[in-house]
């Protein structure tokens, strides 16, 4: 007699169809989990892709309304400006006008951005001098202004090579702000302020 009941317990705890049974429930929520996850891929949040090697960034005081204006010159003469914005691997991504290009409208109602910003991207390694000029197109307040200037490297990862500050004088003042050399390996080097001229109005 109790060899019947151990064999019966064993039988109970061994049960094909229960085994079975248990198996497709696991496979059946497997599935499921797997289906969500392709179904709600993680968000990639705060990642910014400019595809670009370098990023120029000018600004100057929020709210201005005095307009200035970057141009660059690559090793190869290209010339990129707000009337000329790409030119070889260069691009003038912004062009700010102070603040008559900082509004848009929303639902009826009109919006200012206050930054004054432009941005410029050099979208490959090319080998030789940049030169960044900044030229103080209009001027409605009538005084200098401060510019700020920054070259970042993008790429392994963002790196600021430079960050410095220009002042303008007043209306048709052009300064360069930075000449820099970028090397075969695309290392930015001999930064300098040596003037040169390349506005072309």
């Amino acid at each position: 007699m109790a060899f019947n009941n151990r064999w019966s317990r064993e039988r109970k705890l061994s049960d094909p169809f229960s085994d079975l049974l248990f198996n497709g429930l696991l496979g059946f929520t497997f599935l499921f989990l797997l289906a969500i996850m392709f179904m709600n891929p993680v968000a990639k949040t705060g990642i910014i892709d400019p595809k670009a090697e370098y990023i120029i960034s000018v600004s100057w005081e929020d709210n201005s309304p005095d307009d200035i204006d970057t141009w660059v010159e690559d090793p190869k003469g290209n010339l990129v400006w707000f009337r000329d914005r790409e030119a070889g691997l260069i691009h003038l991504d912004r062009d700010d006008r102070g603040i008559a290009n900082d509004t848009i409208t929303v639902n009826g109602e009109e919006i200012q951005n206050p930054l004054n910003q432009e941005v410029i991207t050099i979208r490959g390694v090319v080998s030789g001098e940049y030169v960044v000029n900044l030229h103080y197109y209009s001027s409605e307040t009538k005084k200098p202004v401060e510019v700020d200037v920054k070259v970042m490297k993008v790429n392994p990862a963002l790196e600021i090579v430079y960050y410095g500050q220009v002042t303008l004088k007043g209306r048709g003042d052009e300064k360069t702000a930075v000449r820099f050399s970028v090397d075969k390996s695309g290392s930015v080097t001999q930064i300098n302020h040596i003037q040169k001229s390349i506005v072309r109005l």
